[in-house]
């Protein structure tokens, strides 16, 4: 019998799930593509876990991320592709092969050598994997959230030179940007001009993505930071509107919005 912490325990429970005759219907339904958004939600639960410091919610949302890589795993032995022991071991020899600075005889050095050294490492597995592409781009996967890739590719081409020096010319561009779409909303109607606006929008994400990397602020955690500021004001405004008598659907956008001030001054600590 395992141990109630062994990982073999979890396996007999993701294969008992999954089990053709005495499974779970719901599990049993499932493939690679429908689970892929419950892992890439997990991993958010992680990180809103983090963000909130709360190791407790951190134990349980990491075995919840822990069960979508056995879920992963299992679905593939079934086809014959792999187990979970393979993805340990191929992490693992991953591991050890990046980090020759620890586990070899290459000298200890500085985190920004390290990280070239891990990226040339990279690179040469993607060689020896038989991609042809040698574009500093290459590698960085289309099914990130579109804020990451934004800033890994913005990243990887700042490697080869091509980059602002600092974050002046970055709000320059902010502005330029601003102005651009300012000018396309003042062409005439958003729905004839959709695909000009969304190009133009997508710009000025990519500059503000941009800023957040020259000042190495995380994208996501700045918005993470964000919604739960707007939402943590929100609702504080309708709960003062449902104290006063008047709703907030029944208020005008000019009260609504001296409510939301009055909201800001009652923090303790006033934020823009």
């Amino acid at each position: 019998m395992s141990a109630p912490g062994d990982i073999a325990r979890l396996l007999e429970i993701m294969a008992r799930l999954r089990e053709p005759q005495r499974g779970c219907p719901w599990d049993l339904q499932q493939d690679f593509s429908t689970i892929a958004p419950y892992t890439i939600e997990e991993a958010y639960e992680v990180a809103d876990a983090i963000d909130r410091n709360d190791l407790t919610d951190l134990k349980d949302e990491l075995g919840d991320l822990l069960f979508q890589v056995v879920f992963h795993a299992q679905m593939a032995q079934e086809q014959g592709a792999f187990a979970f022991a393979d993805v340990v071991e191929a992490i693992s020899d991953k591991m050890l092969r990046r980090h020759p600075h620890v586990f070899g005889d290459a000298s200890r050095e500085d985190a920004a050598a390290v990280e070239r050294s891990w990226n040339e490492i990279k690179q040469a597995e993607r060689h020896a994997a038989g991609e042809q592409d040698d574009s500093a781009l290459a590698g960085v996967a289309r099914g990130l959230p579109e804020w990451q890739r934004a800033v890994k590719l913005q990243s990887r081409a700042a490697r080869t030179g091509f980059d602002w020096p600092d974050t002046g010319p970055v709000i320059d561009k902010l502005y330029e940007e601003i102005e651009e779409v300012r000018a396309e909303l003042a062409t005439g109607s958003v729905e004839r001009n959709h695909a000009r606006l969304e190009d133009e929008i997508g710009d000025l994400l990519f500059v503000v993505a941009n800023l957040a990397r020259h000042t190495k602020v995380d994208v996501g955690a700045a918005l993470r930071r964000a919604n739960l500021k707007f939402e943590r004001r929100f609702r504080a405004m309708e709960a003062l509107a449902d104290a006063e008598g008047q709703p907030l659907p029944e208020r005008s956008l000019e009260q609504q919005e001296a409510l939301w001030e009055q909201v800001k001054r009652q923090e303790p600590t006033a934020e823009s």
